[in-house]
């Protein structure tokens, strides 16, 4: 079965997305082999604007928006980059975020323009206020990973991946835009390529989902990877990745924890924990990757300084 998603759409989408966002750093970070006991490859999706991956779905969005309006729920990152892309074509965006979001993340939605709104609950109550919003206002609703655009800018990502030579990416899971948008790209040009979708154990949803092959949503999301911290899967979403991931796998958060401090110290890089899954999931799962080479997406850096602070000297 087809995904929802169209190599040639993705392949056009470079030509619409703000160069800024494209032909991210990636590069072989010798200094974690010896760590990790594989070759790793950093994708470093935090040299932009916005410092995460979304820039590239919202330039999209922004890019085909009909109307001069827009809405969207957000755990940070996105309210961010569709503030960013709304603010350069003189759009009015609505972001709608949990008032427990990273306060860093809700500052920078706010300087970039956007009027935030904030719930007193988790990210799925941020997800149902702004579809009441786009329902009584009549503005465009966007919702990550389900609208084509937040997943074909993802997969712009792949794009770039594809010619380099590895044989595992491991891509952090939450709503699934660049979980569905890079494995599409990767299993129609470089199908030998397994990829690897890494989940924090406190937030299981979607890879319960993958694993059971039908929606399974969870009570609640407790994780400090607030960016993949999602408790009811979109039923389409889950479709398109039962099509493209070859596996999905959860790790525990002190595992996160020593993949945000390996970063930090080994690369120079400061990565919130949604960023760290994928050296999360190399480090509990030695064994499975020993001698491989393997690229991992290094999809955000907004944090508030005094957890990264916490975070890099845990074991100090």
């Amino acid at each position: 079965m087809p995904t929802r998603l169209d190599t040639a759409r993705i392949r056009a989408a470079r030509e619409v997305i703000d160069p800024v966002f494209l032909d991210t750093p990636l590069y072989e970070c010798e200094a974690l082999e010896p760590e990790l006991g594989c070759s790793v490859s950093i994708k470093l999706e935090t040299a932009n604007p916005v410092r995460s991956f979304k820039g590239r779905g919202t330039e999209l969005v922004a890019s085909q928006l009909t109307g001069s309006a827009a809405v969207c729920a957000s755990a940070g990152n996105l309210g961010q980059a569709l503030a960013w892309s709304g603010r350069k074509r003189g759009l009015d965006i609505t972001v709608v975020a949990s008032r427990f979001a990273t306060p860093a993340k809700l500052d920078r939605i706010r300087a970039l323009g956007a009027t935030l709104e904030l719930v007193d609950g988790d990210h799925e109550l941020a997800r149902d206020r702004a579809a009441e919003i786009a329902r009584s206002t009549g503005i465009r609703l966007v919702e990550d990973s389900l609208d084509l655009e937040t997943g074909e800018g993802a997969a712009t990502i792949g794009l770039e991946l594809v010619g380099t030579p590895f044989d595992t990416v491991l891509i952090a899971l939450g709503g699934g835009a660049m979980a569905t948008g890079i494995g599409h790209v990767l299993k129609d040009l470089a199908p030998d390529v397994e990829v690897v979708c890494v989940q924090p154990a406190g937030a299981p949803a979607m890879t319960l989902s993958w694993q059971q092959q039908r929606v399974v949503t969870t009570e609640s999301a407790n994780t400090i990877a607030d960016g993949v911290a999602g408790r009811r899967p979109i039923p389409e979403v889950l479709v398109d990745l039962l099509q493209v991931a070859d596996d999905a796998v959860l790790v525990e958060e002190s595992s996160i924890v020593a993949g945000v401090r390996l970063l930090h110290t080994h690369a120079g890089v400061v990565a919130e924990p949604s960023a760290a899954l994928g050296l999360a999931a190399l480090l509990e799962n030695r064994t499975r990757f020993a001698g491989r080479r393997v690229v991992t997406i290094i999809c955000g850096s907004n944090v508030n300084p005094p957890d990264h602070h916490r975070w890099i000297q845990a074991d100090r």
